[in-house]
């Protein structure tokens, strides 16, 4: 079993030169992770504003911050800090979260194509996931330079969907259309982006593997996760660290054979992990990955990074029970909420 992330180039997997590696990037033996490089230098440039501004946005005066939470939505939408449980029942307090639904400005061209249902009727229940998004004032270049990466990480999703179609193709998983998977990324009203920023430790004494991010999994069917960026947020002049303080700091995956494999991803690559939509999707063909994210033990270093869950419509039926998207979610909100 490789212990090392598939990496591949982004033009390469669009013209299908390299789907003998989906294998190796998915298959039973895998990390479930694939590492897409050979992006554009726009992608460098989003990537930085927009974690740079993770930052700026939770150092926003509290009463600012208040105003971009959204409790109806059981916080799934804008700001939330100390509002997730953790496997232990605890409230997650050392990371703060930014939702964004990006249904709401992707996709266009796609939806023209399909028939949707009006899921703010159909879900009034899951406000989370069909309210409009709620932006920083105060960070006037913030929401232009989220939905210009999330959009690009998206296009990117295409195209590693359209590799894991053929792959499951290939391997005779049945599906309901052969580009079942570029259809949800392409389609979904329900594509999510989750910006993270875990708070510095206050104490280099705290030991815990997952003590910034509880072992979970996503629940999506793909997840594009930036590199993460680092920032002594003691210093006047807030810029990305080069390294990290801490070597053991950083993303951890539980592969098949229930090992724990450290993943980098650099700066201008993009990685792709699979979800328990897809697992349920694909009857366990695909699994969901375990991973969890280790603290820096460095006091001042916060790390923030954006993750984007492409993930089927409310709608959509994920399983042979005729269990839909919208009930997947319902127990997801009862079981983290």
């Amino acid at each position: 079993m490789s212990t090392e992330p598939v990496v591949v180039d982004l033009a390469d997997l669009r013209d299908g030169k390299v789907d003998e590696v989906l294998e190796d990037a998915f298959g039973p033996d895998s990390l479930g992770i694939i590492i897409i490089r050979g992006l554009s230098e726009e992608y460098q440039q989003l990537r930085h504003d927009v974690l740079l501004g993770a930052s700026q946005l939770a150092q926003l005066d509290p009463k600012e911050l208040e105003k971009l939470e959204d409790e109806e939505s059981s916080w799934l939408i804008g700001w939330s800090r100390g509002k997730e449980k953790l496997r232990n029942n605890e409230p997650d307090n050392l990371k703060g979260s930014y939702y964004i639904n990006c249904g709401t400005f992707v996709h266009s061209e796609g939806l023209k194509d399909v028939e949707l249902v009006d899921e703010k009727r159909d879900y009034p229940d899951l406000k989370g996931y069909v309210s409009n998004n709620l932006w920083p004032s105060q960070l006037p270049q913030f929401e232009n330079n989220v939905k210009k990466l999330c959009k690009l990480i998206i296009d990117t999703a295409t195209v590693v969907a359209q590799a894991c179609d053929r792959f499951m193709v290939k391997k005779g998983i049945p599906l309901a259309d052969t580009n079942y998977l570029e259809k949800i990324v392409r389609t979904s009203t329900t594509t999510k982006a989750r910006l993270l920023h875990y708070f510095p430790a206050e104490s280099t004494d705290d030991d815990p593997d997952d003590s910034w991010c509880g072992q979970h999994i996503d629940h999506s069917c793909l997840t594009g996760l930036t590199s993460a960026m680092l920032i002594d947020e003691r210093a006047d002049a807030q810029t990305e660290l080069n390294k990290s303080p801490d070597p053991d700091a950083g993303l951890y995956i539980r592969n098949r054979r229930d090992q724990v494999v450290k993943v980098a991803i650099p700066k201008d690559c993009l990685a792709f992990q699979t979800g328990e939509a897809l697992q349920l999707v694909t009857q366990n063909q695909f699994k969901a990955v375990p991973h969890y994210v280790r603290g820096a033990k460095a006091p001042g270093v916060a790390r923030n990074t954006l993750a984007v869950f492409c993930q089927p419509s409310l709608h959509q039926v994920i399983d042979n029970d005729d269990y839909t998207f919208a009930q997947f979610c319902r127990d997801l909100i009862k079981r983290y909420h």
